[in-house]
């Protein structure tokens, strides 16, 4: 038996504002299809409850934030771009070729071989 995380969130909207709802709905479709009931998740109304959005430094809403697992995360916005809340709740890592991460520029990453070929012995 694996252990799964457990995902604490926080849903900051300012009213039922059209982003606000889009934010909610979207997310509630990627938390029931991603982490099958693995979350709690608390949806907090700025309006009605402004001390929380300056205790937790909210500038803007809708702000998604992942509280745990860490390290916490923030999205800002209606959440519609699926890959980004996935990548931002750490469920979906953006695949990066390897050209970023390794060049054949010599100059850059020299090899071993081409260090020992221009270094000149005095044996």
């Amino acid at each position: 038996m694996t252990l799964r995380k457990t995902y604490i969130l926080k849903l900051y909207v300012a009213g039922n504002t059209p982003n606000s709802m889009r934010a909610l709905k979207t997310l509630h479709e990627i938390l029931e299809n991603e982490f099958k009931g693995i979350y709690a998740l608390k949806v907090i109304d700025v309006l009605k409850n402004p001390q929380l959005a300056e205790e937790d430094k909210i500038l803007a809403t809708p702000t998604l934030a992942k509280i745990l697992p860490p390290p916490v995360r923030r999205i800002i916005g209606d959440l519609s771009d699926r890959e980004r809340v996935l990548v931002g709740l750490d469920l979906l890592y953006e695949e990066l070729s390897e050209n970023d991460f390794f060049t054949n520029n010599p100059k850059t990453f020299p090899s071993e071989n081409t260090k020992h070929a221009n270094h000149k012995s005095d044996d």
